[in-house]
């Protein structure tokens, strides 16, 4: 049931990032909703679910994008599960510790695209122009990050306890 609801939860994010967001533009950046999925998730319940979900979320996303196939779920995946590994290791979080982490999330992000993108050949993302982007977006992601951990929480439940199985209620 967690995984359906976490579905709908990405097809959701997707809609409003291919829809709403481009209207939204702030200096001409959108923020990542997909990215801050997968961090809330990888915050929530793991490494290994935040990868999934980023991936899930980054290669949805991508299939509206001119990059190449793939690039996104990268990014997601790893930073999804770079959160997981982070907040497992932590005794006790912060309050504000979601706000921190998608921003850093974003940074950490928009750096995997830009390195994989310089990898595989894609032009757009070389230049300062990508870090003053990727700095942006970050911003914008971290104003959004409340909203976006507040629905994945409803998604997986209240009462689930952190790091529980996917299969759960």
């Amino acid at each position: 049931m967690r995984v359906a609801r976490l579905g709908a939860v990405i097809a959701l994010v997707v809609i409003v990032q291919v829809t709403v967001l481009p209207h939204l533009r702030i200096a001409g950046v959108a923020p990542e909703l997909g990215l801050i999925v997968a961090i809330a998730v990888g915050y929530q319940l793991g490494p290994e679910a935040g990868a999934l979900t980023g991936f899930v979320a980054g290669f949805a996303f991508g299939l509206f994008l001119e990059v190449p196939l793939g690039l996104n779920a990268l990014a997601y995946a790893l930073v999804g599960y770079g959160v997981g590994v982070f907040e497992g290791g932590l005794m006790r979080a912060p309050r504000g510790l979601p706000i921190v982490l998608a921003a850093l999330g974003g940074i950490a992000g928009g750096l995997i695209l830009i390195a994989v993108g310089v990898l595989v050949g894609v032009e757009s993302v070389k230049g300062i122009h990508g870090i003053e982007t990727i700095s942006i977006a970050a911003l914008y992601d971290a104003l959004l990050a409340p909203l976006v951990f507040l629905l994945v929480i409803l998604a997986i439940g209240r009462d689930t306890p952190a790091r529980s199985p996917w299969s759960g209620p």
